[in-house]
């Protein structure tokens, strides 16, 4: 794979206000994001709201051009917890195995891995991850998904691999 631009993006209304403490969940989602050689063109943090999301989901999948879009937050069964219907109205094929694959990879360690309602799909060339929120679960799921990124981001890319 060679390198990918990436977008990080943190969902919570009470950090993107100032009310809580750091965005461990986006640092650890970084992380995550140059283990597989990406380069991070911008981490953001938004207020979970919908039409805010979409938004930040299309600039930059299109107007920006990065192939790898990961969220963290957002995915839960709370009445704010919009992300995975705001990443629905902008992907156009999704990728279910992933978000499958990021479920149960954290069920090892927790009771409440059914409760994540994160998707994962392709906007174009560009490859969106709903990650949940807890900065444990970043590096949980990422291990279940991890070394599949990259040939998955190549496959959108275009470069073939041998079966």
């Amino acid at each position: 794979m060679s390198a990918v631009r990436a977008a990080i993006i943190t969902i919570s209304t009470s950090k993107a206000a100032g009310n809580s403490a750091e965005d461990e969940s986006g640092a650890r989602l970084e992380a995550l994001a140059r283990s597989i050689g990406a380069d991070i063109a911008a981490r953001e943090l938004i207020p979970d709201d919908r039409a805010r999301i979409e938004q930040c989901l299309r600039r930059w999948a299109a107007d920006d051009g990065c192939q790898l879009v990961l969220t963290t937050g957002g995915t839960g069964l709370a009445p704010t917890d919009v992300t995975p219907e705001a990443t629905r109205a902008v992907i156009e094929r999704e990728a279910p195995g992933i978000a499958e694959a990021m479920r149960l990879a954290s069920r090892a360690h927790t009771e409440h891995w059914m409760l994540s309602r994160g998707v994962a799909g392709v906007c174009g060339s560009t490859l969106i991850v709903n990650f949940p929120g807890s900065p444990r679960s970043i590096e949980q799921a990422g291990e279940g998904i991890g070394r599949a990124l990259p040939h998955a981001l190549d496959l959108l890319a275009g470069r073939m691999h041998a079966h």
